[in-house]
């Protein structure tokens, strides 16, 4: 009889533990591929492909400058036709007029105060904006023209009183500039906002300023043209 083997003897085929290489000089157990290869799924040796990826495709454009100077033009046609067509036939760089006479008989009919009219300009004075209006400390109508070299000139008849409407518009830095005497009338010049000056007359009832930008001939003549 063969002497017992030990109790704690190792059997010598014992399978190494998952992930650690077997034995030099044995080979791996059934069913697990070596552990230098990558496995797949199912635990079989993962196929490798020797072919290299393909190289990337460049996302540079390929057009020359004629080209998209070509494509520029093309874009810029149709919107220089649009802009030709809006100024030829819709009038596009010509002002919006209104009718003043609504404002000015609202304002005659408030019977606030006394309401003059320009008589006598020309037809290339145009009457863009018109408005009467009630506001604190009395009235106010306000006529905005287009003068014939194309400045904004305001025409403003107000009841209230004229050390609140003076600062408020003209600025409180506005100052006289001397009297002018325009279809008998005693007008003061005034410094205004910016590159504005203005024409004031003042009476007992009403404060009539005549402001913006325009020439001094032309703040002038819509002055003197007032009945």
């Amino acid at each position: 009889m063969e002497p017992a083997q030990p109790a704690d003897r190792v059997p010598a085929d014992r399978t190494p533990p998952d992930g650690q290489p077997p034995p030099d000089g044995q080979p791996p157990p059934d069913g697990q591929p070596p552990a230098d290869v990558p496995a797949g799924r199912g635990g079989e040796p993962a196929a490798t492909d020797p072919t290299p990826p393909p190289p990337a495709v460049s996302g540079k454009s390929e057009r020359s400058p004629k080209d998209m100077a070509i494509s520029l033009l093309v874009l810029l046609v149709p919107i220089a036709l649009l802009l030709a067509f809006y100024r030829g036939f819709l009038g596009g760089d010509q002002a919006t007029t209104v009718d003043p006479a609504p404002a000015i008989e609202q304002a005659r009919s408030a019977n606030v105060f006394p309401v003059s009219q320009p008589q006598g300009l020309g037809a290339d004075w145009k009457t863009v904006t018109a408005r009467y209006q009630t506001v604190e400390g009395g009235a106010n109508l306000r006529l905005g023209y287009l003068t014939p070299e194309g400045r904004g000139v305001q025409l403003l008849q107000s009841s209230v009183p004229a050390d609140r409407l003076l600062p408020a518009e003209l600025t409180s830095q506005a100052q006289p500039q001397g009297p002018t005497e325009l279809a008998g009338r005693a007008w003061q010049l005034y410094t205004a906002r910016g590159n504005q000056q203005a024409l004031v007359l003042l009476e007992p009832t009403r404060t009539v300023i005549v402001v913006g930008d325009a020439r001094d001939n032309e703040l002038r003549e819509l002055a003197g043209s007032l009945r």
